[in-house]
């Protein structure tokens, strides 16, 4: 195919992608994220149209920036770095041109500027060192062994076995182990030694001979040449001012022993007499997929294990002080209990041995023993005032708010390096949602109390809903794939990729199984996937709520629990007040619904705080954390961002369902009216026979009856104000304040997205 038709064929694809994105309802909802995929699917089987597909994606930002289309910068500029990191042969004009491109970008206003900052730093690397950006990659995401860039990560998938289909579960776990039987640590480091030669030395280099050669090589003879090409790379990236004319010359002598001088002097003889490249340059090296591990979700301390289990290999890493402090987290509680130590005297002074009272000499034995060893006390460990929680969680609180950090390895303690990345993927509802907020507010619980994962994990959050295949006649989005609409209308290029897996993922469970690995095939699911975790840096925050809950049995203690979407509240039928002697109670019984007292804290402009007492009769409540329409995503389109009313954000939108009584010739008739009013904090008290029932989060598993009151407010960071003050040594005062602001300080989940919030 003759370069002007590859440019056409390439350019086709790319408008499509852009037409997805402009199109308010695509006429073929199915085919909703293929186009992405094919696009880098044409590069992925021939590497030689990289150059040209990065030359139109840039036409194509540029043409953006100049006619002011935002909603299409971000996911052409996530198009272009995915294609940058694979591709090798890019010019450093083409890299030169698109780090310009991003520094233009820094004036927008988030998240813009957020991402555009994070690409121009992994290209700045890039274009000095090329190769940087794929070696990196393989490295963490194969857990590779390197000194040079000790980092790993891995995904791990959850899926609930109770709100995903058996088929399903079966469908992507045959799915993943296919593309993970295909890859092996000998196939990444020729993966990253050909990539890294390739990058460097262009045309110059024999790529087919080159792979002829690895695939022949022995295991020692290729972990030497991988440590050679990640030593050269990482040294050279290291340095202030990197060369490009250094790191390829280094290249170049690894290139030559690997292939011999003969070879080595062949490849830079130039091109066919014909002026087109040879046909085995420029191959290119295909990305493997990242190590994924499967895992049935059973309940919420599975999390925190499997956390665990991912950092112990790397624990004899850790100095002795951190080591002990891991351990600490590591062990059974009943294994942290202090050892109680016999006294066999008697405490009477008399009753000591001849001479023990007598003080030893200066300079003697037993007072050289004594100073060297540690008495039997407990060693103080003071932590920075903000240790309690992660680096990026700084800010004002709210609902969700837009994070310039890249999350991942900023030092929470001195000397110790957040060497590790846990990219956690939910399948499922908004049901697995509210599993793992518990599960997450558990974690963060016991890292409060032990406190041996913060200074060593990056923990990062995925979801993918997974919904119930619907009828023709249901709606797009359920009332159990809130959440997910709700990500959909803050990031576009979300709701492209990620909400269009579902009909995509049931397919899949209803093909039929083909055990024959041998075939390669093009997982489009698993490469959805990958893509969503490799380029989705930008979180969103949710603001989760405590609810604690009394009973109407008074010998049964309170409950407390939380919740990330919704707290249903529906009213007991009575048979009590329907049986009582009293004619009132029974008039009152025999109506709908129950009379409530509502007792809630305004939200206004101005922050301030208002508290509002009301009695009504109710049939229900609901109470959701999320808000409902797009205008509540960004705030109206004619205002500034400043200006973006951000209360509606930060409290919880509760609808009830009341009760109207009316009275005329013919009898009592009652009616219901919605009407919805916004707190962040909520008391509600039945204050008749009936009791409530409440469902938390849309799931039957976790619902509550013969409630008699209960209460709902933003849960905190689970550390209160007088552990932290014990830690630090702080005095009445300070323990006070530090009280107040752990209070005040919210537990935020955050769920990584493509943009986050796009105004």
């Amino acid at each position: 195919m003759e370069s002007s038709d590859v440019d056409l064929d390439l350019q086709r694809s790319v408008h499509a992608v852009l037409r997805e994105l402009s199109a308010q309802a695509p006429a073929l909802p199915s085919n909703q994220g293929m186009w992405r995929w094919s696009l880098h699917k044409k590069v992925e089987r021939d590497p030689g149209k990289s150059p040209a597909l990065v030359r139109i994606l840039l036409r194509e930002l540029e043409k953006a920036e100049s006619e002011d289309a935002r909603h299409v910068i971000i996911p052409l500029l996530h198009t272009l770095m995915y294609v940058l990191t694979k591709a090798t042969g890019i010019t450093e004009e083409l890299h030169r041109r698109t780090y310009a491109f991003c520094t233009r970008l820094l004036t927008l206003p988030a998240p813009y500027c957020t991402i555009a900052l994070d690409c121009a730093v992994r290209l700045k690397t890039e274009t000095a060192v090329p190769g940087t950006l794929y070696q990196r990659l393989v490295i963490a995401e194969q857990n590779l062994t390197s000194e040079l860039y000790p980092y790993r990560e891995r995904v791990f998938l959850f899926v609930d076995p109770e709100l995903v289909s058996p088929s399903v579960c079966s469908a992507l776990l045959l799915e993943i182990e296919a593309a993970q039987g295909q890859r092996t640590p000998e196939a990444c480091m020729r993966h990253v030694v050909s990539h890294a030669l390739q990058a460097a030395l262009g045309e110059a280099c024999e790529a087919g001979v080159l792979q002829r050669k690895l695939q022949t090589s022995s295991r020692r003879a290729l972990e030497r040449y991988f440590h050679a090409v990640v030593a050269a790379v990482e040294q050279m990236a290291s340095e202030p001012s990197p060369s490009r004319e250094g790191h390829l010359q280094r290249l170049e002598e690894i290139y030559c022993s690997l292939l011999g001088p003969a070879e080595a002097a062949r490849g830079r003889c130039g091109a066919c007499p014909s002026g087109d490249p040879p046909p085995d340059r420029l191959l290119g090296s295909s990305l493997p997929s990242p190590l994924i591990t499967f895992h049935l979700w059973t309940d919420e301390e599975q999390l925190w294990k499997e956390l665990v289990l991912f950092l112990r290999p790397r624990s004899q890493c850790l100095s002795a002080d951190l080591e002990a402090l891991d351990l600490q987290g590591l062990l059974p509680d009943q294994a942290l209990a202090r050892a109680s130590m016999l006294s066999t005297d008697s405490g009477i002074e008399r009753d000591l041995p001849w001479g023990a009272d007598e003080p030893p000499a200066p300079g003697s034995p037993e007072v050289e023993r004594a100073r060297l060893q540690r008495k039997g006390g407990i060693k103080k460990r003071v932590w920075p005032p903000d240790i309690l929680m992660p680096g990026s969680w700084d800010g004002p609180p709210g609902l969700h708010r837009r994070t310039g950090r890249p999350s991942g390895d900023r030092e929470l303690l001195p000397g110790v390096s957040r060497l590790h990345t846990a990219r956690v993927l939910v399948l499922g509802d908004d049901r697995m949602l509210g599993r793992l907020a518990r599960a997450y507010h558990s974690l963060r619980k016991r890292e409060t109390q032990k406190f041996c994962l913060t200074p060593r994990l990056s923990l990062q959050l995925y979801y993918i809903p997974v919904l119930a295949p619907e009828k023709p006649t249901a709606s797009r989005h359920s009332e159990l794939g809130e959440l997910a609409a709700f990500l959909g209308r803050a990031d576009p290029w979300y709701e492209s990729i990620v909400n269009t897996l579902c009909p995509a993922i049931h397919k899949l469970a209803e093909m039929p199984l083909c055990l024959d690995t041998s075939q390669t095939v093009d997982p489009f699911i698993l490469d959805a996937i990958t893509y969503y975790v490799r380029m989705g840096t930008q979180p969103i925050y949710f603001q989760i709520y405590a609810v604690k809950i009394f009973f109407n049995d008074l010998s049964q203690d309170p409950a407390e629990d939380i919740f990330l979407t919704e707290l249903q509240v529906n009213i007991q039928d009575s048979k009590l007040a329907r049986d009582s002697p009293s004619p009132r109670r029974r008039a009152v019984a025999e109506g709908p619904g129950a009379e409530l007292s509502v007792c809630y804290q305004k939200a206004l402009l101005s922050h301030r705080t208002r508290e509002v007492t009301v009695s009504l009769r109710a049939t229900g409540l609901v109470l959701k954390a999320l808000p409902a329409g797009d205008t509540e995503v960004a705030g109206p389109t004619h205002c500034p961002p400043t200006a973006a009313p951000e209360t509606d954000h930060t409290c919880l939108s509760i609808s009830v369902t009341e009760v109207v009584k009316t009275s005329n010739l013919a009898g009592r008739s009652f009616s219901t009216v919605t009407n919805t009013f916004r707190s962040a904090n909520v008391q509600i008290q039945s204050r008749d026979q009936r009791l409530l029932a409440l469902l938390l989060d849309k799931d039957s598993c976790r619902a509550y009856r013969d409630v008699a009151r209960f209460e709902v407010a933003p849960c905190p960071e689970p550390c209160s104000g007088a552990q932290k003050s014990k830690v630090l040594g702080l005095s009445s005062h300070q323990e006070e304040m530090e009280r107040t602001k752990a209070k005040a300080r919210p537990l935020l989940m955050p769920i990584n997205t493509f943009s986050g919030i796009v105004q």
